[in-house]
């Protein structure tokens, strides 16, 4: 169907709908604790429908009902879920008693009836007051919320990774961050552009840039801990989180200032860096008196950089002889390029040198050519130039932290009701993030740093402009006695570098300082029809939907401008590979081209990829009896680009008594290649063990992978299965959770190590010449792995005289192995360990907490609140060397808040309070003494503690 007549359809939809608009019948009332007091805020929805509304500020509500009599149900985290038959339109009042956050509240994912709760799922689900955590706690992204909050996920910034400094990935259950699906409203979010292709936590993958969402925008986030692809589809291998935005009136502002602060800040000298800034507005109404709503959210922020390197600066050679002989021909107006003097300048230049002894003069003196000066000047000069120029080898630190960071994001939720059966509703949003971030130093010594350019060589920088868009639109309601929710949901996001600082050193004094080096897009467009409906009077309750999906899908690839690809001659023009015309410097090494740090990317990596895909699903869901729940789900899902998959999904839940509940669940489950995965090419600066490799990553469908025997992606299959059981303590005001899980992936899609450049004269060593490629790596399904573990959340609540005391525990334990062979073809028989070798098994088990854990406690008074939060982050393993365990830490936040008015509150406090920082890298594994913490592992960050003030007015 063309996109034209698909808006022509949905339009006369629309309208036809609005023109049956019906009168609706309106039941107010308010809600109450048990001491009278309104809630604001509760839930309020009639049951087995979509419709719904919130509490005011006084605990009052006004909804309007297709039919009476009818039921509403009333729910909010910390109280527990009451039903109330309404006959009539009178005013009532519902009081609600006090219970558990963690199993009462109505949950949106994981099961597609409307009057589950977390309770009497089958499956376990993280329910995540968003909001409350931005008022009272530390972390204001999505992404550093949810790591502190739920032990499952894992996130944190990335240092000197080229777009990865920009965009945090994220994972759950230790699985890749491709291996969760981003759900907003319970409908399915675009990935990011960016490929992970570094050496960080879930290289090879694509994630979704959930911090584009601003997260004053979000009320709560559901995280389902399941397999559940045959319920959603690819990527849902790990599980859901689904982002339930704000649908709230009023308006309110909120304004944070931040800093890190401690004795490891400024490269160890102490003091504040990393200085953060951040506003927020969000502003709700409604629309017309039938329940209409609609929510703004906008939010600007900035971030600076952070700096982590050591505090004595580089440790290793800066300066070579040549470069002393270039400093005085500076001084004397010849230039800082030794390769432009004659040898009569060089040898009148180097009596100038005030460190060369008379011996080392005379040798230069009597050299007879260039070739005899090229071993005469080949030694280290750094600690004597130093001073001579008046520097420090802290002048030659890299800047190792967080990336600095500008942010401008803006989202809306909307609902109208078009009559007592049907709603239009619409949300998304527009973000736009500028990020500059540091890459490895050039020292002057280094033939990648042209000093006719840099005498004292240089830091490139790196700089994103990363735009994300989205918006969906749908219309649902009842059809007789059918929900019909029909929607349309796309988004984009664009990833674009631009490199400043640097040079093409191959074009000596002609290179540009800084160049747009390409990037990257992907958008995607479902399409759903979802259809359900819930029988009252068979069996105990049963729920039965089905529907259908389409996805188009698009990836792009843009070239840079010439200069920051190309590899020039020593006449300017491309170089054709001529050893004669090949630019090197003074010692003969060759100069590698391309904007140094990042080179762009050339016109052969262009791409314009699509693909689309479709899905059929059914979903039944009975309660056979009061106490045992019974579901089942198959998918159908059809892709243009590698064929069909068919996935199913049972559970259980049994209700031992009325506090104890057993549940199981077991699953087959996919994930489908990404457009990225399948296209992403390209030559990029590898810094290994901080040796610089430029490392050439190949497409599947490349001449060079067919030489190699790297085999076409397919999808990962996956079996899922999970076991536990739920449990109240009313006596005690205590809620548990436990679950065992167990995930097995079958094919999965990881980046592979290094191929290096063959020495003889061959067509694959044209290939990676052509490419300006010393290393090939490639995506491939290379293993299967299993990931078992166990989730455990405990919940307390607490009235202590005048206080509200809130606790919770979670813990989660998580372990991947590889298992079974290789997968590898015959050609790769003989290099089995760098198709998939040690480093990438270390990346995959050992580089980010197996065990995480927290406790968490707030404390709440009439005027003011207490927030204290322990964190612990199990051991990892770097990934390189000799495999060094970086031992676990635990983290400790804690803030005070207190109501200056009944509009304005303000909140002050520190995530880290006591300065705690990862283990320290081994000397050997510091580049010179700039890594000092973990560069390619993922426990907490590097960032040490943080102090924040916060002002919230409400109206």
């Amino acid at each position: 169907m063309k996109h034209n007549d698909f808006l022509k359809i949905f339009t006369v939809v629309f309208l036809f709908l609005g023109a049956i608009s019906l009168g609706a019948q309106t039941i107010k009332g308010k809600v109450t604790d048990s001491s009278g007091e309104g809630l604001s805020f509760m839930n309020v929805v009639e049951k087995g429908t979509t419709n719904g509304t919130t509490t005011d500020e006084n605990g009052e509500f006004s909804l309007n009902v297709q039919k009476l009599p009818t039921v509403i149900v009333v729910s909010s985290l910390g109280f527990k879920t009451t039903e109330k038959r309404v006959t009539d339109t009178s005013y009532i009042t519902i009081v609600l008693e006090e219970d558990n956050v963690a199993l009462d509240e109505v949950v949106l994912v994981g099961s597609r009836n409307k009057n589950r709760t977390v309770a009497n799922t089958p499956v376990p689900i993280d329910i995540i007051d968003v909001s409350e955590l931005v008022n009272a706690g530390p972390q204001i992204t999505v992404n550093d919320i949810l790591n502190y909050v739920a032990p499952s996920f894992t996130s944190t910034t990335q240092t000197i990774s080229d777009g990865t400094d920009h965009i945090d990935p994220a994972s759950v259950r230790g699985l890749g961050p491709d291996q969760v699906l981003v759900l907003v409203n319970g409908k399915r979010r675009h990935n990011s552009a960016l490929v992970n292709v570094n050496s960080t936590v879930g290289r090879g993958s694509v994630g979704t840039d959930m911090n584009a969402i601003p997260a004053f925008a979000i009320k709560r986030i559901e995280l389902l801990k399941d397999g559940a692809a045959a319920q959603y589809g690819s990527d849902a291998i790990a599980g859901v989180i689904n982002i339930v935005l704000k649908d709230t009136e009023g308006f309110e502002i909120a304004v944070n200032t931040g800093s890190n602060w401690g004795s490891e800040t400024n490269n160890q000298d102490g003091g504040l860096d990393g200085e953060n800034f951040q506003i927020n507005a969000n502003y709700g109404l409604p629309i017309g008196d039938k329940g209409g709503f609609i929510n703004f959210t906008g939010e600007l922020s900035t971030r600076a950089p952070s700096s982590r390197a050591g505090k004595d600066g580089f440790t290793g050679s800066i300066f070579n002889a040549a470069n002393s002989i270039e400093w005085i021909g500076l001084n004397s107006g010849l230039g800082s390029d030794i390769t432009g003097y004659s040898l009569g300048e060089i040898k009148l230049l180097a009596q100038g040198v005030t460190h060369f002894d008379i011996a080392l003069k005379n040798q230069i003196n009597a050299a007879g050519s260039i070739t005899d000066l090229q071993s005469i000047l080949n030694f280290d000069t750094t600690d004597a130039e130093l001073g001579v120029r008046s520097l420090t080898r802290s002048d030659f630190s890299m800047r190792v932290g967080q990336s600095q960071l500008r942010n401008g994001k803006f989202f809306a939720n909307m609902e109208i009701p078009l009559s007592e059966d049907m709603a239009f509703y619409a949300f998304g949003g527009i973000s736009y993030r500028r990020g500059n971030a540091g890459g490895f130093y050039r020292r002057p010594d280094q033939s990648r740093a042209f000093t006719g350019l840099y005498p004292g060589g240089f830091l490139p920088e790196i700089n994103s402009d990363v735009k994300d868009k989205s918006v969906a639109v749908g219309i649902r309601g009842k059809q007789g006695d059918w929900d019909i929710d029909f929607s349309n949901t796309w988004g984009q996001n664009s990833f674009d570098f631009t490199i400043s600082n640097s040079n093409n050193a191959t074009l000596l004094n002609s290179s540009p300082l800084t160049a747009y080096a390409g990037g990257f897009s992907f958008a995607q467009n479902t399409t759903n029809l979802d259809i359900s409906q819930y029988f009252e009077d068979t069996f105990e309750g049963l729920n039965v939907a089905f529907g259908a999906e389409y996805r188009l899908e698009n990836y792009n690839i843009f070239q840079g401008q010439e200069e920051s690809w190309a590899t020039y001659d020593i006449n300017g023009n491309i170089w054709d590979g001529s050893a004669a015309t090949q630019v090197v410097d003074f010692f003969g090494n060759a100069r590698p081209g391309g904007i140094q740090v990042f080179p762009g990317f050339r016109p052969e990596n262009e791409r314009n990829a699509h693909r689309n895909s479709y899905a059929f699903y059914a979903d039944v869901e009975a309660d056979l009896s009061e106490t045992w729940l019974v579901s089942g789900a198959l998918r159908y899902e059809n892709y243009s680009d590698f064929g069909s998959t068919l996935n199913w999904k049972l559970a259980t839940r049994v209700k031992l008594s009325e506090n104890l509940n057993f549940r199981a669940a077991a699953s087959t489950g996919f994930r489908a290649p990404s457009l990225h995965q399948q296209n992403f090419n390209a030559t990029s600066t590898n810094f290994i063990n901080g040796i610089p490799n430029e490392v050439g990553t190949f497409s599947n469908d490349s001449r060079i992978a067919s030489i190699l025997g790297i085999p076409q992606l397919k999808e990962e299959e996956s079996f899922s299965a999970s076991l536990g059981f739920t449990a109240k303590i009313p006596d005690a005001n205590l809620t548990l959770t436990i679950d065992g899980f167990y995930t097995g992936i079958e094919d999965r899609v990881v980046l592979t190590g290094n191929f290096s450049r063959p020495d003889t004269a061959s067509e694959l060593q044209t290939l990676f010449d052509q490419a300006n490629a010393t290393r090939a790596r490639f995506f491939a399904n290379a293993i299967d792995t299993e990931t078992k573990g166990i989730d455990i959340v405990i919940s307390h609540r607490a009235n202590i005289s005048d206080l509200r005391l809130t606790s919770d525990f979670a813990f989660s334990y998580a372990k991947t192995n590889r298992v079974d062979d290789i997968h590898a073809s015959q050609q790769l028989a003989s290099q089995i360990d760098t198709y998939f070798g040690e480093r990438e098994s270390y990346f995959l088990e050992l580089a980010q907490p197996r065990v995480k854990a927290n406790l968490g406690h707030l404390l709440q008074a009439d005027k003011w609140n207490v927030f204290v939060r322990n964190s612990f982050f199990g051991s990892v393993f770097n990934p390189d060397g000799d495999h060094q365990e970086f031992g676990s830490k635990i983290i400790t936040d804690l803030s005070f808040g207190y109501d200056l008015t009944d509009n304005l509150s303000l909140t002050v406090g520190s995530s880290n309070i006591f300065d705690v920082y990862p283990d320290e890298t081994p000397s050997n594994l510091t580049s010179g003494n700039n890594f000092i913490y973990p560069r390619v592992t993922s426990q907490f960050g590097i960032n040490g503690r943080t102090i924040f003030g916060r002002l919230n007015f409400k109206l």
